[in-house]
């Protein structure tokens, strides 16, 4: 189902800094911050870590020119659109267990839909990182009774528009729910628990390996927070670049 149009998507895309869980840090000086424009160049010459159902992916970490790179959820996104791509989104139960055995293990990469170790990455587990999915509490999404409450059906793929499932079930054709069963209040996820610590909204969905005990699993974080990130390519981004840049090779 899709969600929002494209416009009003590009106007949710301002940044908003508020003071972390467990730090106090000054709001941000970058305010009015907008999705960038896919690079031609970056297009044809992207990182093509893995490939799985005709799209090409990279996790930051494995990308030299990322490698050390942590980025709120907003630059996450604008360095994959820079490259014709954009943040991952897990629509299937199939792509969401790739990407938790890329977080259990670093130092996999897939070729033919199968994972093999490769020694050049470390093999520390990675933390966490940034996904597309986004919850449509922006200009916009007022007056929608679809939505409501948003907690359950508010959130959806940024980066394709597509609504996700209600929070409080599986998503059709999945065999389990991957929103944790935990968090910082000890309760399912999303719990939107940076709310009544500093009235700042857990908006985006990030991937969090055991931090609470409860495995890999998906959790509602305040955009802010720095987080390496997964690329996905954007059919989208890599049409209009096709169409503009005769003869480009992508």
């Amino acid at each position: 189902m899709m969600l929002v149009p494209l416009a009003v998507v590009l106007l949710a895309a301002f940044a908003n800094a508020e003071p972390a869980i467990n730090e106090a840090r000054p709001h941000s000086n970058r305010p009015g911050r907008f999705l960038s424009l896919p690079i031609p160049q970056k297009c044809a010459n992207r990182p093509k870590q893995f490939n799985f159902r005709g799209h090409n992916y990279f996790y930051s970490g494995h990308v030299p020119a990322h490698a050390n790179q942590k980025v709120d959820w907003l630059d996450a996104r604008n360095i994959c659109r820079e490259y014709c791509m954009d943040l991952i989104s897990m629509e299937t139960q199939e792509e969401n267990n790739m990407i938790f055995r890329l977080i259990q293990q670093s130092n996999l990469f897939l070729t033919n839909n199968r994972f093999h170790t490769k020694s050049v990455f470390p093999s520390d587990d990675v933390p966490y990182i940034w996904t597309s999915g986004r919850l449509c509490d922006f200009k916009g999404c007022e007056n929608r009774r679809d939505l409501e409450p948003k907690s359950l059906y508010g959130w959806f793929w940024s980066a394709n528009r597509e609504k996700m499932a209600p929070t409080n079930q599986a998503p059709n054709g999945w065999g389990f729910n991957p929103w944790s069963q935990t968090g910082h209040k000890k309760v399912r996820q999303p719990d939107n628990a940076e709310y009544d610590i500093n009235g700042t909204n857990e908006s985006c969905l990030s991937v969090l390996n055991n931090v609470y005990n409860d495995g890999i699993a998906w959790h509602d974080v305040a955009c802010y927070h720095e987080k390496p990130f997964v690329c996905e390519d954007s059919e989208e981004l890599l049409n209009y670049v096709a169409s503009t840049n005769r003869g480009i090779r992508l």
